[in-house]
């Protein structure tokens, strides 16, 4: 990886400017869940240890440059604090003179939390004006958001040129298991892709094709896929003007030699809704009043049939409507298959997006290679985009 590490730097005594991703879920006031906090929690930790200054910062939720009190950093300060075991200052601000001089009262090994970017509209931006005023609360840079980083914001781009930087473990973790399953991977490669709408996927899917040697692609996004072959899928979610498309995608992968896998069976019913009445039909005898909602049993075997075949697997979304039982049994199953072939030793997975990470949550799989917990930063790498925070780091210009 090219991004200098903190192994690479000696914090003792120096001002780091953290940059987190606190942005976490909140119900009714409370953090609903808190793996966020838990994921940065070690580098800011690491950083406390060796003795430096540590100065969080990260956006939370969507204020438009506005002071929202119910969007505060505060409550969550005291989230993290409970989960580092030590006391979490917390700044109203995030630049001028009041995190400054919180900044000044801190020890070394002390932790400080900067109020949410977003109430300033030079964060969303990229302003310089603003990268510069976070950069004058530290001597270093380090940025922990995988999740955050394909946004050119100031806090996840603009103040990497503005002062030494470095990948926080967090970050650093994302970059080499994504590295270890697109980058440079052991093959053959596999893609599992799924979700909702081929029409929210085509960057991904055209990118993949020319990268893995097996696609599979499930969930409703098959179904699009299966028309285009002249399957009649019912009643079943689809995209029919996107036919075209599905069948250039087939032809493009066929060139490339990347061999895509679609189902050969669904469970079908006439009804979304928890254990309703279901079949279990080819993907050519869907019966018109039906949708289909999962993959079939005949589906999920043949493709734990072929694990022990491949070395690297990423997966970026549910087979079927997982959040509904019966239809989150195909997940369920591949998953299960996913950690036993990883724990053999014979396998890399690396999996993410929200749906992803809530399904194999759902599941009780928590023994793949690698679980990214960045959503929309996750896809786009997958799609072989350039992430501007990623960037930001890895072509610093900033002197050592």
């Amino acid at each position: 990886m090219a991004a200098r590490t903190l192994d690479d730097v000696d914090v003792k005594g120096l001002r780091v400017l953290l940059r987190a991703d606190l942005n976490v879920p909140m119900q009714g006031g409370m953090i609903s869940d808190t793996s966020r906090l838990e994921r940065v929690a070690p580098t800011i930790a690491e950083l406390a240890g060796k003795g430096a200054k540590v100065i969080v910062c990260s956006h939370f939720d969507r204020p438009n440059g506005q002071i929202v009190p119910a969007m505060s950093l505060r409550p969550i300060a005291e989230a993290l604090g409970r989960i580092l075991g030590k006391p979490v200052a917390f700044a109203e601000d995030c630049v001028g003179p009041v995190p400054g001089a919180a900044v000044a009262l801190l020890p070394d090994g002390g932790v400080l939390v900067l109020e949410n970017t977003r109430f300033h509209r030079g964060e969303e931006s990229n302003e310089p004006r603003f990268s510069r005023e976070l950069a004058d609360l530290a001597d270093i840079y380090v940025n922990d958001a995988f999740s955050a980083a394909h946004r050119a914001h100031a806090s996840t781009e603009g103040v990497a040129h503005l002062l030494p930087s470095f990948a926080g473990r967090l970050m650093q973790a994302e970059l080499a298991a994504l590295e270890a399953a697109l980058g440079n991977p052991a093959r053959p490669v596999a893609a599992i892709v799924a979700g909702s709408k081929v029409s929210t996927k085509l960057d991904l899917l055209g990118n993949l094709v020319g990268k893995v040697d097996v696609l599979v692609i499930g969930g409703a996004m098959a179904n699009t896929f299966l028309g285009a072959q002249g399957h009649d899928v019912g009643k079943s979610l689809q995209e029919k003007d996107l036919y075209p498309t599905a069948l250039e995608i087939l032809e493009t992968a066929k060139a490339k030699g990347c061999e895509i896998i679609l189902p050969v069976d669904l469970v079908v019913s006439e009804t979304f809704a928890v254990n309703p009445p279901t079949q279990v039909v080819g993907v050519d005898a869907v019966p018109q009043e039906m949708m289909a909602l999962d993959v079939g049993p005949k589906t999920v075997n043949a493709l734990i049939a072929r694990l022990p075949s491949i070395k690297t697997i990423i997966w970026n979304g549910p087979l079927g409507a997982f959040e509904t039982q019966p239809f989150d049994a195909a997940t369920n199953a591949l998953a299960a298959a996913v950690e036993a072939a990883t724990a053999s030793g014979n396998l890399v997975s690396v999996a993410g997006g929200g749906d992803t990470v809530s399904a194999l949550r759902a599941a009780g799989v928590a023994g793949l290679t690698y679980v990214s917990g960045a959503g929309g930063a996750f896809l786009e790498w997958m799609e072989g985009k350039t992430l501007p925070g990623v960037a930001a780091l890895t072509l610093s210009r900033y002197p050592d």
